[in-house]
């Protein structure tokens, strides 16, 4: 008898346990595509980099463009997310378009540096018009309905991750634009990496808790 009622209090304990969200602080790196996708983001740039010392830019490039595709094919065959396996093809194919119209190694990285600029500039022009960009997403995911605005400590809390993400983007692009304008291939390749997922996500644990700080004020209470 204590033996049915135990396996009835578990069976009515299981939807409770299984219906709560994900944690998303837990689960950052997996939406990112966990250690692998950072893997698989950096070998086409290792591949290149190594490539034109040995054969030259034009070599350098079919290789790259090589390795994505290859990757592309196992990821699709370990059934990732498609935008995931094609986005990496495709940023692969535009550097290396780059590389090939501006006829050096270090435009493969161009595209990136400019973008890095952009978000920079986008992200700290929304704080100083106060309207942190990661607060009106957190509005929009949750309706647009909620003025987080009004409430202090939940813009402050979105002031905070949206300098965090315009600090991301304003160092990749400090550093690695100095890299390009010296010509320092090698180093601009690992700054790339290093200064990718790693500093995403870095930034995106502030925007989490900007998040939870502002769910836990608007929503939540």
């Amino acid at each position: 008898m204590s033996e049915r009622s135990h396996t009835t209090e578990t069976i009515s304990q299981t939807p409770e346990t299984t219906s709560r969200p994900a944690d998303p602080s837990a689960t950052l790196l997996d939406q990112m595509g966990g250690v692998s996708g950072l893997v698989y983001n950096a070998v086409p740039v290792v591949a290149f980099v190594a490539a034109n010392a040995v054969f030259g830019l034009p070599v350098a490039i079919g290789i790259a463009v090589a390795v994505a595709l290859v990757i592309m094919g196992l990821r699709l065959l370990r059934k990732e997310p498609f935008t995931q396996t094609i986005g990496g093809l495709f940023g692969v194919l535009v550097a290396g378009g780059v590389a090939a119209w501006t006829g050096s190694a270090g435009g493969f990285f161009l595209i990136g540096i400019w973008a890095s600029l952009a978000g920079a500039v986008v992200t700290l022009a929304s704080v100083l018009a106060r309207r942190p960009l990661t607060g009106g997403l957190w509005n929009l995911l949750h309706g647009g309905k909620h003025d987080w605005r009004a409430d202090r400590p939940a813009l402050r809390g979105h002031d905070v991750a949206t300098l965090a993400l315009t600090a991301m983007f304003a160092s990749r692009f400090v550093v690695q634009y100095w890299l390009y304008g010296t010509d320092a291939t090698g180093w601009l390749a690992f700054a790339k990496i290093a200064m990718g997922t790693p500093l995403l996500a870095l930034a995106l644990l502030v925007v989490v808790w900007a998040f939870r700080r502002s769910t836990k004020r608007l929503v939540a209470s």
